[in-house]
């Protein structure tokens, strides 16, 4: 073990899993259930709810997203940019296959399942919708669970919360240009005024009010005050993601009645570009001699999604309808046994992990 990664394990002792994140996929099985009943019972009141739009964004949902997405930010310091050099390789490593591999291998996979292999098996009107949405799940890091994920690998702290204000801010210029030009090179229409709206809504104004926020909180107070704050909005902040969950599947209930293999055939370009890209950050690190507790965290970040963001955005730019919405949550369902998989593969490999270190 290296005496960065040492000094990592003593110090250990952030949170775990809590009874919400652990059976994360178990809530949103129930928000399918629950949605598609409620959808089925009360058609107006959904109707009704996606009828409240100004300038193309559904207020509700737009609401909804705020409050998942703010108490997710006020945890960054962003002031940690400034210890980017400290781990430059690994998060030279996790830039690379965040930006330059994640989102295109993600493209790439879905027109091999999508258009390709499941192609026979879905609705035909719906699959350019199912691609957006896979390409706007690739093409937004994960922000909040990535500090889960981290410390159940012994992850360097430091270098997991640096690389995720690094990718927030890379995510307010780069989302919008990757996701149009994804979609433009799988000749989907890009609605570019749409998405640009959505970069500004549920990215950059709540970066900027949660960094005032956070900057506020700890000048009246202390990081106690901080975590006050944030204790009370977690709550807050779980019930949104449910009830957008419960809005979701109250729209798209009929079409996973009428073909419920949808979800498990969107779910295998997901599982696949989990798995290589985690793979492939991993394996860059370890070719570049990064220590374990970075290699760990950066595997983590280079493999999971914002899933709050690009939900937002899905329904933003195609509907609560469309298949995109649909494909980002599929997302949500297998986020968490999925990367619970990859936290005890990198885990349990930590020693074939350091052997090479230890040779050079």
């Amino acid at each position: 073990m290296s005496a960065q990664c040492e000094v990592t394990a003593k110090r250990r002792a952030g949170a775990r899993l809590g009874a919400f994140e652990r059976y994360l996929t178990l809530w949103v099985a129930l928000c399918i259930v629950a949605g598609i009943a409620l959808g089925h019972f009360l058609p107006g009141a959904f109707q009704a709810i996606g009828g409240l739009e100004v300038a193309e964004v559904n207020l509700p949902v737009a609401a909804l997203i705020w409050l998942m997405i703010v108490p997710m930010l006020l945890k960054i310091d962003f002031a940690a940019l400034h210890r980017v050099r400290e781990h430059w390789r690994g998060v030279g490593v996790t830039l690379f296959v965040n930006w330059a591999v994640k989102p295109f291998s993600m493209a790439l996979l879905a027109w091999i399942f999508i258009r390709q292999v499941f192609a026979p098996y879905l609705p035909a009107e719906q699959l350019d919708s199912y691609v957006a949405g896979l390409i706007i799940l690739a093409a937004a890091p994960c922000t909040a669970m990535v500090f889960v994920w981290s410390n159940l690998s012994d992850g360097e702290p430091h270098f997991t919360l640096t690389q995720v204000a690094l990718n927030d801010t890379i995510m307010i210029f780069a989302f919008a240009p990757i996701v149009g030009l994804l979609l433009g090179l799988s000749a989907i229409t890009v609605p570019w005024d749409t998405l640009f709206l959505s970069v500004v809504l549920y990215i950059a104004i709540p970066v900027a009010f949660a960094h005032w926020w956070r900057k506020r909180l700890l000048a009246k107070g202390s990081e106690a005050a901080l975590q006050q704050v944030l204790d009370g909005l977690q709550p807050v902040s779980l019930v949104a993601l449910l009830a957008t969950l419960v809005l979701l599947f109250g729209f798209q209930g009929e079409q996973i009645l009428e073909q419920p293999l949808i979800i498990a055939m969107l779910a295998v370009p997901i599982l696949i570009q989990v798995y290589f890209n985690s793979g492939l950050a991993y394996l860059l690190n370890r070719q570049v001699g990064e220590a374990h507790c970075v290699a760990a965290p950066s595997a983590l970040i280079g493999a999971s999604n914002f899933f709050e963001l690009a939900v937002a955005a899905a329904i933003s730019l195609f509907g609560f309808n469309s298949g995109a919405a649909l494909a980002t949550v599929v997302g949500v369902l297998v986020e968490v046994p999925v990367m619970l998989s990859v936290v005890a593969i990198v885990n349990r490999s930590k020693g074939w992990y350091e052997r090479r270190a230890a040779h050079t």
